[in-house]
């Protein structure tokens, strides 16, 4: 099967069996797009073999257990991990460049999901796609944010481990140290949405 993707290009299906399943492998099922979590080979005393798999959602990010024949046919989805340059939000969506053909691409909000709380003007991200859909972001485990709002800091009060909230530029809401103040530079975890530390 033959399919074409956004920029014009077009790709092939591949029809794999079970007994080639790989972690982080993606297939396009009759109910979705997934990626391999985890499989095991199973040869029960009596009976066919089978592969028993976690499933990974793309679009949903729903995990789900999954059961197929040993040697059953699966189509393969080819996911093609494209760098781009975050440029600028429009209001209702999100401006970004393919750093190779400089092509640009309008995303809405809800396609990207929470890594909008992560994207700044200029980062680069890579965007997952399945022909010419996003399935995907991968962001670095940890981004550097300027702090746009939170209480004023309070000297002397940095060992008691007590936090605040604090919004960065991007939106996303953080509990940080009382000793930060707006205007300052912190880094956070990505994949918790925690302060990590001072940038």
């Amino acid at each position: 099967m033959v399919s074409k993707g956004i920029l014009g290009q077009t790709w092939a299906m591949a029809t794999i069996t079970t007994n080639d399943l790989k972690n982080g492998m993606a297939l396009n099922l009759d109910d979705g797009l997934f990626n391999v979590v985890e499989f095991q080979h199973v040869k029960p005393g009596k009976g066919g073999a089978f592969v028993r798999t976690t499933l990974k959602n793309a679009r949903t990010g729903a995990v789900v257990e999954r059961t197929f024949r040993a040697g059953e046919k699966v189509e393969r989805a080819n996911i093609d991990r494209r760098g781009m340059q975050y440029l600028y939000s429009d209001g209702d969506g999100f401006v970004f460049m393919d750093t190779e053909t400089y092509d640009q691409l309008h995303v809405s909000a809800d396609v990207l999901g929470g890594a909008v709380n992560y994207l700044v003007e200029n980062d680069s991200v890579i965007l997952a796609m399945f022909g010419s859909e996003i399935v995907g972001t991968d962001l670095p485990a940890a981004v550097e944010l300027d702090i746009a709002e939170t209480e004023p800091g309070v000297q002397g009060d940095r060992v008691s481990g007590a936090t605040k909230p604090a919004t960065c530029q991007t939106g996303l809401v953080v509990q940080v140290p009382l000793f930060l103040n707006p205007g300052e530079r912190i880094k956070v975890d990505t994949r918790s949405g925690e302060y990590i530390s001072r940038a």
